[in-house]
C-alpha cells in the first residue's frame, strides 16, 4: 500500500483535509469564497472530467462558506438571493421583455426558485444537481451550444428564472459571459450590487417611505439613514406633519407628491445647508442630523420654524 505523499509547505493542510489540489489552492484567503475560477482540468475523458469538476465546485463552495466565517463576515453574504423577496422589498412597479442579450455572469446573483441549491457564486451547494450538472458540464467540454437562460432584471442584478445549472457550470469553467432571455423589472427603490438578505428589510421599510412621500430619484441620494428601519418611518412622519402645517398655511389641499417636493426643496436641503455651515452635521448623514436637530429644535425652543437665532442656539446647547 502505498503512504500519501507529504504536501509541500505552501498547501495548507485544511486544503488536504477538502481533497482540494494544491495547485488549485489559491495562497491568498481573500480570494476564497469569491467565486474566482480556475483554470479546469482536462484528461481527455470527459465524463470522469465533470465528475471532477463538479467535486471541485461543491468544495469551493463548503470552502467559501468557511473563509467568510472566518473573516467574521454575515452569514447572508454568500446567499443567494430570492426573487420575489427582493422585488416585494424593492416595491415593483412594473416590467418589460428586452429580448436576448449578452450578460456578464458576475451581475447574476439571485433566483426565482432555486435559492437553497446554489450558492451566490453559483456553485452547487448540494448534492441533488449533480447529474444535470454534469451532463451539462461534459456537452460545454464538447463543445456543444447552450440554449439561453432566462433571467429577470432588477437595477444591474439579474435572477435566474431557467438556467441555473448552465451558469452554474459556465462560471465554474471560467466563462465571463452568457446568452439570456432579459425581462426588465422596474422598481420604487434601487438594488446594489452588495445586496443580502439582511438588506431587504430595510429596503422595505424605504419603499414604504417612498409611498408616502415620493422623491425624485437624485433627491432619494441623499436620504441616508445609519439605522434605515428606524429613521425611514420617523421621517416619513415628519414631513406628513411638515406637510400637514403646509396645507393649513395654503388653504388650500396638496397631493404627496406636491408636498414631497416641497419639503425638498423649501425645507430639506436649504436647512441642511445652514446646519452645515454650522458645523452641526458632524460625522452624521445629513438626514440624521436633521431629524436629530429638528426634535432638538422643538425641544428648546418648541417651534417648527428654522432662522439663524434658532441655529444660534443649537449651536450654544452642542457647545
Amino acid at each position: 500500500m502505498h503512504s500519501r505523499p507529504t504536501p509541500p509547505p505552501r498547501c495548507s493542510i485544511a486544503a488536504h483535509a477538502w481533497g482540494a489540489e494544491c495547485a488549485e489552492w489559491p495562497t491568498d484567503p481573500s480570494r476564497l469564497g469569491r467565486g474566482s475560477s480556475f483554470r479546469p482540468v482536462d484528461t481527455g475523458f470527459t465524463s470522469q472530467d465533470a465528475q471532477s469538476d463538479f467535486n471541485r465546485s461543491r468544495r469551493r463552495a463548503a470552502l467559501g462558506r468557511l473563509s467568510a466565517r472566518l473573516r467574521g463576515q454575515a452569514g447572508d453574504v454568500s446567499t443567494l438571493l430570492p426573487f420575489e423577496e427582493v422585488v416585494e422589498a424593492l416595491g415593483r412597479t412594473g416590467e418589460r421583455r428586452l429580448g436576448l442579450q449578452t450578460i456578464k455572469l458576475e451581475t447574476i446573483v439571485g433566483s426565482v426558485d432555486r435559492t437553497s441549491e446554489f450558492d451566490r457564486s453559483f456553485r452547487p451547494r448540494t448534492a441533488r444537481v449533480r447529474n444535470r450538472w454534469q451532463r451539462i458540464n461534459e456537452a460545454q467540454r464538447k463543445g456543444k451550444g447552450m440554449p439561453p437562460i432566462n433571467v429577470f432584471r432588477v437595477g444591474g442584478l439579474h435572477f435566474v428564472e431557467d438556467g441555473h445549472h448552465r451558469v452554474s457550470v459556465a462560471r465554474h469553467l471560467g466563462l465571463d459571459v452568457i446568452e439570456a432571455y432579459v425581462t426588465e423589472v422596474v422598481t420604487r427603490v434601487s438594488s446594489s450590487e452588495g445586496l443580502r438578505l439582511s438588506d431587504l428589510p430595510a429596503k422595505d421599510h424605504e419603499r414604504l417611505f417612498l409611498e408616502r412621500v415620493p422623491l425624485d430619484r437624485e433627491q432619494r441620494k441623499r436620504i441616508g439613514f445609519a439605522n434605515p428601519e428606524v429613521g425611514y418611518a420617523e421621517l416619513a412622519e415628519t414631513v406628513e406633519a411638515w406637510g400637514f402645517r403646509l396645507i393649513q398655511g395654503l388653504g388650500e389641499p396638496r397631493d404627496r407628491r406636491e408636498i414631497a417636493q416641497a419639503w425638498f426643496n423649501d425645507e430639506f436641503a436649504p436647512v441642511v445647508e445652514d446646519l452645515r455651515d454650522a458645523g452641526l452635521i458632524g460625522q452624521s448623514t445629513e438626514v440624521d442630523a436633521y431629524m436629530r436637530l429638528t426634535c432638538d429644535r422643538y425641544m428648546l425652543l418648541r417651534t417648527h420654524d428654522w432662522g439663524e437665532d434658532v441655529i444660534a442656539r443649537l449651536q450654544a446647547e452642542r457647545r
